[in-house]
């Protein structure tokens, strides 16, 4: 898609940059003296996920899940597959879901049972973006960064058939 396929930005550079501080401020504030474990999704969440953990000043590991639902369609598909798994057990630990964006909720909700099966001795969600209009099931969302219209967006890691990711802001795709 050429360039007039991005839309109007949603979320400034300097909001993301803004937003993304206070949210690694107010982990640190709600883990202090505890170790974290983040958990990132990939490949979505590269992006929110580093900048994050510039700003959470306690101890924290770090390791990635890929899961697929998507594919190069605008709609979820639905099904969730595990493309990569974590490589260290979190049994016992604090671990926090850092996403990019809960559009339906069908994704994490798997992510989290999956998850919570493993017994960590906290389990909570960061996410970027949401869209409250999208979520199909209820989910505990404990860090918020933005809520957002129900539109489809890309950059800041978000990508549409693997290309926007790297916008330095969230813009919504405008399809030919």
């Amino acid at each position: 898609m050429p360039p007039e396929a991005i839309g109007e930005a949603l979320v400034t550079q300097e909001d993301l940059q803004r937003r993304v501080r206070e949210l690694g401020e107010e982990i640190s504030r709600d883990y202090d003296g505890r170790d974290l474990f983040l958990v990132g999704v990939l490949k979505g969440a590269v992006f929110f996920l580093s900048d994050l953990m510039r700003h959470i000043a306690v101890p924290c590991e770090v390791d990635f899940m890929a899961v697929a639902s998507y594919g190069s369609s605008t709609d979820s598909s639905g099904v969730v597959r595990i493309l990569k798994d974590l490589d260290a057990t979190i049994e016992g630990k604090d671990v926090l879901i850092v996403e990019d964006i809960i559009d339906s909720g069908l994704t994490l909700s798997y992510l989290l049972r999956t998850l919570k099966a493993r017994e960590p001795k906290t389990l909570e969600v960061c996410s970027l973006l949401t869209k409250p209009e999208r979520r199909e099931v209820d989910l505990p969302i404990r860090y918020t960064g933005f809520e957002i219209p129900n539109k489809f967006v890309i950059g800041y890691g978000l990508d549409y058939a693997e290309r926007y990711r790297n916008l330095p802001y969230v813009a919504v795709l405008q399809e030919p």
